[in-house]
Formats: C-alpha cells, sequence, structure tokens
C-alpha cells in the first residue's frame, strides 16, 4: 500500500516560503524560486494521479506553541479545505481520502474537530498538527484524547511517530497506522 501526505506539514515546514489564504498556499519553490499555488484540489489531483491508495486531505498544521485563536483559525480552515478535497475526489473507488483532526493541544478544540470531521464521508481519519515540536506526553495525552472518539470502523492514524515506543503507546491509545522518516533519516545521517 501507498500513502501519500498532501503537501500540509511540508507547508508548514516551509513557513518563511509560504502565503496560507483561503484559497490554499501559495508557496517559494526551494528548487527554482518561482511561485506555486497549492490548493485542496491540487492535492487531491496529485494524489490522485500518483495512483496511491491513501490520500491526506490538505490541511493547515498550525506551529507549536500556538495561540488558541490562531489554532482556531488553522482548524476551521483544515475542515474547509477538506470539504473541497472531497468534493474534489475522481478516484474514491481506488484511492482512500483521510481527514486531519487539527485543534493543536486544547482538548476542546480537538474534540469538537474530530466530532466534526467524524460527520464527513472520510475513509479514515489522521491526527496532525501533532510530532511538531510539543513534549511527547503531550502528544500521547492528545492521541489518548482524541483517537476513541473517531469512528472505531475506520483506520485512526498518528503522523510522523516512528519509535518503536511510540508505535506501542500509539496502538495503547487507539491508533492503527503509524507513518515516520526515522528509519531514512537514520540512515541518512549514519547512525544505523
Amino acid at each position: 500500500p501507498l500513502l501519500t501526505d498532501s503537501g500540509g506539514y511540508q507547508v508548514f515546514s516551509l513557513a518563511e516560503l509560504r502565503k496560507v489564504s483561503e484559497e490554499g498556499v501559495k508557496f517559494r519553490s526551494p528548487v527554482d524560486g518561482q511561485w506555486r499555488m497549492l490548493t485542496p484540489e491540487v492535492a487531491v489531483e496529485v494524489q490522485e494521479a500518483l495512483g496511491v491508495d491513501v490520500a491526506m486531505a490538505f490541511d493547515e498544521c498550525p506551529e507549536w506553541p500556538a495561540a488558541r485563536e490562531r489554532v482556531i483559525e488553522a482548524t476551521d480552515r483544515t475542515t474547509r479545505w477538506l470539504e473541497r478535497c472531497l468534493a474534489a475526489r475522481r478516484s474514491p473507488e481506488s484511492t482512500a481520502l483521510f481527514g486531519i483532526v487539527q485543534g493543536g493541544t486544547y482538548d476542546d478544540l480537538r474534540l469538537a474537530h474530530a466530532a466534526r470531521l467524524a460527520e464527513l464521508p472520510c475513509d479514515g481519519y489522521a491526527l496532525g498538527g501533532l510530532s511538531v515540536g510539543e513534549p511527547r506526553e503531550e502528544l500521547f495525552r492528545v492521541a489518548s484524547l482524541v483517537a476513541p472518539t473517531l469512528p472505531a470502523d475506520k483506520p485512526r492514524y498518528l503522523m510522523g511517530v516512528g519509535y518503536p515506543v511510540d508505535l506501542v503507546d500509539g496502538v495503547l491509545a487507539g491508533i492503527d497506522l503509524f507513518d515516520c522518516v526515522l528509519p531514512t533519516r537514520s540512515a541518512r545521517f549514519g547512525a544505523v
């Protein structure tokens, strides 16, 4: 199975090269310096064209720590972008689309966003906006709070987490699926 990210995390990690708007994200390519536009529709189109099995909806990943107002803004935009991603699908029979739960480390925002996304016709749900600098204990506190509230008959995915002990703690929190660059990063830096 092949899973892809929509680009939301990459947009987050290249903050100095991007401008977020309701339309999408305008970013300066680190390769050639040209401005490009990534929208929810383009994110879905590219992932479906790649023929992936699991695609992520385009989301806005807020930094940590972030003020409550900033997190609300990003969470609300993530919902609107998810609705656009769902409308843009052309291959739902072959590419599953996961909605990404945002809300920072604010319990009420996370729970409300998880409930809202559970009302939408997603094929699975990801917990996003974690593993972006918050303490490990906070990450698993949020995962343990939110994962059990998501539909149990659909996969629940914790993005960017991959130390072996984290996988065990994630499963205990109700997570079904993980991804992480840890193996390739460790190899790239000569640790393995």
